[in-house]
């Protein structure tokens, strides 16, 4: 048999792998993609990956990236993603680049998550068509004032017109390892060293919170928590805020709840939103002029030990955060694809954490969403009405709510339990699997 036929061959095995799945998809009878069969590719995934993805917690409906890529649920556009050169770098503490083909390994990452995300409600199903550019003008005429600003927030540019897949990340568990390392139970699964993983996590959680007050108002915001950084910019009248003093402007985030009033210099007045719009603007300036230097941030002391404190973590964590960004890097480098990253930590630390690992690059704020305050599901809710119905989404997380969430739009779900299941996604992705 020579080359060309062994390859049909492959393809075709492959085929008949994916049939059984094609049913859950709609768009996958569509797709005319080449199929290529994964046994050479997957084959050093290690025993023990294989073991714990077969005994998954949540089996009543198909999640991909388990079974060899058999559960892969195919785009519409299944075989025009597969561009992997890109001059889009992250420069790191660390003075590590990442490139699109070879990533350099970087330190994991914090979550500093001191709410628990609420339980959304169900959402239209993703087969609904896009409305019109009239009527969506339309509706844009008729909204309120707060709405236009939150539509604004989340209004696709150009380039949202052109994408095809849409990812939603998850970050604690998924794209950095956090909260197992301060419960340590990271530290018992993989046989570490308990002390050192607690201590490094503690250490890192402390980083976070030192960023988020010092430089992004938190002590401001804990209790004016927002699910996007946009969402109170109705409020903000455009003021220079160069000489602008936030410390002396009579400013109390506590118990002020984030709803409007008449009256003006109470906790929820106008004058009072318009204090609080400043701060989240200022925010977004401060994380995009520090998205990929984060070190500016830090005196130099602070800032080495930030570059010991990721690499120990790498360490600690196996490269967890080195193989995500593999499968991030290559995502990015697509013209038709975005990464989108929703998590139950509150929208401040949370940014402070994508920061301070070196994500800022990967994840532009108003890609960042935090669904503390309504949910997984509702987060989604908004993602589909800001990108459209005609994209196809993939979840990619390690918890329950966000598998939910993604059942509950039609979504697939794939899931990250250990380094096995990052390793099968970064290779899906490569055979344009997904």
């Amino acid at each position: 048999m020579d080359f060309s036929s062994r390859d049909k061959f492959k393809r075709l095995s492959f085929y008949i792998s994916l049939t059984s799945f094609n049913t859950l998809n709609p768009i996958a009878s569509s797709t005319n993609a080449s199929l290529i069969s994964t046994s050479s590719t997957i084959a050093n995934i290690p025993a023990a990956a294989v073991s714990s993805i077969s005994n998954q917690d949540y089996p009543t409906y198909t999640i991909l990236g388990q079974s060899q890529y058999q559960t892969c649920y195919p785009s519409s556009s299944f075989g025009g993603t597969g561009q992997t050169n890109s001059d889009t770098e992250s420069t790191t503490l660390a003075a590590a680049t990442y490139q699109t083909e070879k990533p350099s390994v970087m330190g994991p990452g914090p979550t500093a998550q001191r709410l628990s995300s609420g339980d959304p409600s169900s959402s239209p199903s993703l087969s609904q068509t896009t409305p019109n550019k009239d009527a969506d003008d339309q509706s844009r005429k008729n909204m309120t004032g707060k709405n236009r600003g939150k539509r604004k927030a989340d209004a696709s540019s150009s380039q949202d017109s052109e994408l095809e897949r849409v990812f939603l990340w998850d970050l604690d568990e998924t794209i950095i390892i956090f909260h197992s390392l301060l419960t340590g139970s990271y530290a018992q699964k993989y046989g570490k060293d308990p002390t050192v993983v607690i201590g490094s996590g503690l250490t890192m959680e402390e980083m976070i919170f030192e960023v988020a007050d010092t430089h992004l108002f938190f002590n401001d915001l804990e209790e004016c928590d927002q699910v996007h950084v946009e969402d109170v910019a109705s409020d903000d009248n455009g003021q220079d805020l160069s000489n602008y003093s936030f410390s002396t402007d009579g400013f109390s985030g506590s118990g002020g709840g984030g709803s409007h009033g008449s009256s003006v210099g109470v906790q929820g007045g106008v004058d009072w939103m318009r204090k609080l719009a400043f701060r989240y603007r200022k925010v977004r300036e401060i994380y995009d002029k520090h998205k990929s230097n984060v070190g500016g941030l830090l005196s130099p002391q602070r800032k080495e030990a930030l570059q010991r404190l990721r690499a120990e973590i790498e360490v600690l964590t196996d490269s967890w955060l080195g193989t995500a960004l593999k499968s991030l890097l290559l995502i990015q480098s697509r013209k038709n694809c975005v990464n989108v990253l929703i998590t139950t930590t509150q929208l401040v630390p949370a940014l402070a954490k994508v920061l301070l690992y070196g994500l800022g690059e990967i994840f532009p704020i108003e890609n960042i969403y935090s669904a503390t305050k309504i949910g997984k599901e509702s987060c989604f809710e908004r993602i589909v009405s800001r990108f459209g119905k005609k994209v196809t989404y993939v979840v990619i997380g390690d918890g329950r709510d966000e598998e939910i969430a993604a059942k509950q739009h039609n979504m697939p779900f794939w899931r990250i339990t250990n380094h096995g299941d990052l390793v099968s996604l970064h290779q899906a992705l490569e055979l344009d699997f997904l």
